[in-house]
Parts: C-alpha cells; structure tokens; sequence
C-alpha cells in the first residue's frame, strides 16, 4: 500500500486573509474556490502539498489539533529576510543546528509553521517520498 499526504484542513476566522497569507508569503495558488457542504472551501497548493481551508473559526485560539505545518524551502536565510522585511515575525528567529535551518512563524488564527532546510542531500527529509 502507499499513502500521500493530500492536504491539511484548517478552519478560517477569516478565510479571505488566510488564503491571502498563504498565497503571498508561501507562493501557494487556489486551486479550488467553492461551495461544499454549504460553506466556502478553498483548496491552496503550496509546492507538492495542500491545504484545505474552510470557512469557519477554529474551535479555539491557535494550534488545536495541530501543532504545526512543515513546509520544506530552499533558500531558507533569504526567504526569512524576505518575510521580516514584510512584517512577519517569530518568536526566537533562525535557528541552526548541523546542517538544519528553521525558523517557527504563525500564519492566521495561530497556526504554528515551521519553514525548514536540511543541507544533506542524502539525508530522509530529503528524498522525495520519505518524510
């Protein structure tokens, strides 16, 4: 059997400004935007992956059920310069440890994002169905 990840599904307090977050900062683009189950989805591609956004506020403030997204990037320190100049913060900035960079953002309505690079090009996080 094999198993992909399709999306994450997120509840929106305000649909409109989390897609706009996830479209800007995170180059996602809708791919669906429409009715089901008799309120607004929106389904975002950011790279290979999905997000599932609805349009209703979360059960209760930030990470609820989950934790955080992982979003693998390439160019991690100059993409960080980029969100800081746009106003986005975190709470202890750019971490590195080895050859692993990350730095933890909040997207709308708290959700926790983890932009990671990892340089080994051998290493799991980097081959494509591992991780």
């Amino acid at each position: 059997m094999s198993f992909d990840l399709h999306h994450t599904h997120l509840f929106a307090s305000d649909i409109d400004a989390t897609v706009a977050w996830w479209c800007r900062y995170m180059g996602g683009q809708v791919i669906f935007d429409g009715e089901l189950s008799g309120s607004r989805n929106v389904f975002v591609a950011v790279g290979s992956g999905r997000l599932h956004i609805y349009n209703q506020p979360p059960r209760g403030n930030g990470r609820n059920a989950v934790h955080h997204l992982g979003v693998k990037v390439a160019h991690l320190k100059k993409i960080w310069q980029h969100l800081q100049s746009a106003g986005v913060a975190s709470p202890h900035g750019l971490r590195e440890h080895g050859g692993w960079r990350y730095v933890m953002i909040a997207a709308p309505d708290g959700v926790l994002v983890e932009l990671f690079e990892f340089d080994d090009p051998a290493a799991p996080v980097n081959r494509v169905g591992v991780l």
